[in-house]
């Protein structure tokens, strides 16, 4: 009976996450691109992934999604359509592939409470050596131009900024209301410029940034945060919700508008 209950718990938890994301599943069903899985090799680990190509003549720039605490949602999936409709290569990993029993990821979980625990149990090593390869490997592909670009919401935002502490081999960090490592040890190996994107009504994440713009000057890196006022945490995914509040929309939208611009100049 335990067993069954936890069953029937799991369950609900994972319609409840999709039935909040129909619009971002709409999204990929209708989409014109070409999106698909893949699996990326780190060591002996098998990181399954999302990715999206864009319709266009040239080879693209790629950019690495990280996911948010949820996992690798079909919101952080329509990102990477977003992204590939911008003229862009988009990459999302499952950071939790492997983690759930039968060796699954994020959707084995079921429920967010799942996802949770697993996300915590991640190493820095392992995550880092994820975002290497699937770095690598996107940054090789055919119709890539070499040139890859790494972001992040929320969770992601912060591994996006601890990436950049650990690997060399890309040329921009994109974090949305993620916070940046305290050590200034860490700070002095980034070696791309960070660009931030903050919500006005997110007390606990923008508390950290004049300590993180004082140890990037220090350090002589480059660190552009933009706070977009009104909006709160996750803004780039609840400004796209049917229920979002105009600041969050407004906010999503301007992000959106930098975040290409940035794009374009790499």
């Amino acid at each position: 009976m335990k067993r069954l209950l936890l069953s029937l718990a799991a369950l609900l938890g994972l319609v409840s996450t999709a039935a909040a994301q129909d619009w971002a599943k709409a999204r990929l069903e209708k989409t014109p691109r070409h999106l698909e899985w893949v699996t990326v090799k780190n060591g002996d680990r098998a990181v399954k992934a999302f990715i999206g190509f864009p319709e266009v003549k040239a080879k693209a720039t790629a950019v690495v999604v990280i996911h948010e605490n949820q996992g690798l949602t079909d919101w952080a999936r329509s990102v990477v359509d977003q992204l590939a409709e911008a003229g862009y290569i988009a990459i999302a990993p499952d950071l939790l592939s492997g983690t759930a029993p039968g060796g699954g990821g994020t959707a084995e979980l079921g429920s967010r409470d799942a996802v949770g625990k697993a996300l915590s149990a991640l190493t820095p090593e392992q995550i880092t050596g994820d975002l290497a390869a699937i770095a690598g490997y996107v940054g090789k592909l055919p119709a890539s131009n070499g040139k890859v670009v790494v972001g992040g919401f929320c969770w992601g935002g912060r591994q996006t900024f601890r990436f950049a502490t650990n690997n060399k081999d890309f040329k921009a960090a994109l974090v949305f209301y993620g916070d940046a490592p305290a050590i200034a040890e860490e700070i002095a190996r980034i070696a791309v410029p960070v660009y931030g994107f903050y919500g006005g009504n997110d007390a606990r994440i923008n508390a950290s940034i004049p300590k993180t713009i004082e140890l990037m000057k220090a350090a002589g890196k480059t660190y552009d945060p933009v706070t977009y006022e009104g909006a709160g945490h996750g803004f780039m995914r609840s400004g796209e919700q049917p229920d979002a509040t105009e600041p969050n929309k407004k906010a999503r939208a301007e992000a959106w508008v930098r975040l290409k611009a940035i794009l374009a100049k790499i």
